[in-house]
């Protein structure tokens, strides 16, 4: 005997459709499945890039401080150099080539702050590292530590100190034997810093990290320019093999204008040495303004 399909009757005037229920249920259930998906992963899964939950040890570090060279390098100002004080938070991003996407937030302080005045600032950056290969891709965004006027007022003191100076300079070794830096240095480490930040973020890998160690044979040159223009050899102290890499730098400075830098490194473990030149640009943006 063959059952009949019983048409369903017609709603009535006040019924509810059988329907709605059911749909609000699917609704809901589809709700619940976007937000089961990863949340703050900031990465779509087609893009190739997955989040590491098990961040290499001292990665956030190491992408703080290349971001920060960067923007030392970029922001051409003796005056705001910055170090490294805290990182508060980040994530990162691996991809089939062992390739690391880095966004972190970190605080900063001033290299060089005068005594008794503590500037605190604070980044934000984003850190490309192409798994061993050096010159991190970097985007960063600094709050300001210093006013503009009161940053151009001390570049251009410093500027017209050296520009003054009647013996050109000639220096051996700073600091010295005894690790002390004379006040009267204090402007050319500076500005050895200043350029030793380019070769540092472009020396940096994802297991190698840089610090200025030891600055010595320093020659100022006199020029027709209005800018200064002297050649120096630092020891760039290289983490984690703890080898000293001498590097010859040739540093053109004048405030408000882009650092220009060349220079040539010798590498102790291979006999391969590395060279480069800048002039105020760099292959991924940078922010200089409010955070």
């Amino acid at each position: 005997m063959q059952l009949r399909r019983q048409p369903l009757p017609a709603p009535r005037p006040g019924d509810r459709y059988p329907a709605a229920p059911l749909l609000a249920l699917l609704l809901l259930l589809a709700l619940q499945g976007a937000a089961a998906a990863p949340a703050g992963s900031g990465e779509p899964e087609h893009s190739g890039w997955r989040q590491d939950a098990e961040l290499p040890r001292g990665l956030l570090s190491q992408a703080a401080r290349a971001a920060l060279h960067f923007f030392n390098f970029r922001a051409s100002s003796p005056s705001v150099l910055r170090v490294l004080a805290e990182v508060q938070e980040g994530r990162a991003w691996i991809n089939q080539k062992k390739e690391y996407k880095v966004d972190l937030v970190f605080t900063t302080e001033l290299y060089n702050p005068e005594e008794g005045k503590e500037r605190l600032g604070k980044c934000s950056a984003r850190v490309f590292f192409r798994n061993e290969k050096p010159r991190p891709a970097i985007n960063i965004t600094c709050t300001r530590l210093i006013e503009k006027n009161t940053r151009q007022e001390e570049d251009y003191r410093l500027y017209k100190y050296m520009k003054q100076l009647k013996n050109l300079l000639d220096v051996v070794n700073i600091p010295d034997s005894h690790g002390h830096i004379d006040p009267s240095l204090r402007p050319i480490w500076d500005l050895a810093f200043l350029g030793s930040s380019y070769v540092m973020w472009e020396k940096t890998t994802q297991f190698l990290h840089y610090y200025m160690a030891q600055l010595s044979s320093v020659k100022q040159w006199k020029t027709n320019e209005d800018a200064i223009d002297f050649d120096y050899t630092v020891l760039l102290h290289e983490f984690s093999t703890q080898e000293m890499i001498p590097c010859h730098i040739r540093l053109v400075w004048y405030p408000g204008k882009p650092l220009k830098v060349k220079y040539h490194c010798q590498e102790l473990q291979t006999p391969e040495e590395a060279s480069g030149t800048e002039e105020g640009s760099a292959v991924a943006p940078t922010e200089l303004s409010n955070f």
